[in-house]
């Protein structure tokens, strides 16, 4: 998708909706002075173009028994095991991201566990057995900050390609 087929109407409507996933419409419209319906059909347009991909509610993952967040750089046994990898990491519940990468590591993977022999049982028994040549796990002691890109379609921040 190139970029110049988002306006200033669709930053202002991005910029909105992504400080507040549940703001209503109407007030989106409002901010934007425009009708409820200019804003239903952008938001319509910017699923289809996949810039937008649905939203969700964030879950304090301790609150509500995962102690333990890890990382784990997986190496694979074989490089035509990738598709085969993913499927089966995709079925275990604590996986909860899985990234192909560059550098050291064959895939990336972040998972919860409910504390560190729960980490270590989830390692043994459910991602070792996927076949992999071995792992290296990261665990993390606290999130630092989480934040989302900048919206900004000015001229001077994108050039037409």
């Amino acid at each position: 998708m190139a970029y110049h087929e988002l306006d200033e109407l669709d930053e202002k409507i991005l910029n909105l909706i992504l400080n507040n996933a549940r703001i209503a419409f109407l007030e989106v419209a409002r901010e934007c002075n425009v009708s409820g319906a200019a804003i239903h059909q952008r938001i319509k347009k910017l699923e289809s173009l996949g810039v937008l991909k649905g939203s969700e509610y964030i879950v304090d993952e301790e609150k509500i028994g995962y102690e333990t967040c890890a990382y784990i750089g997986i190496f694979l046994t074989s490089p035509s095991s990738y598709d085969e990898a993913v499927k089966e990491l995709q079925k275990i519940p604590e996986v909860v991201e899985c990234y192909y990468t560059t550098g050291k590591y064959d895939l990336l993977i972040k998972v919860f566990a409910k504390n560190n022999h729960d980490l270590l049982d989830l390692i043994h028994d459910k991602i070792q057995p996927i076949g992999l040549a071995r792992t290296e796990t990261l665990v993390s002691f606290k999130e630092a900050f989480r934040k989302k890109l900048p919206i900004n379609f000015s001229k001077d921040n994108i050039e037409e390609k």
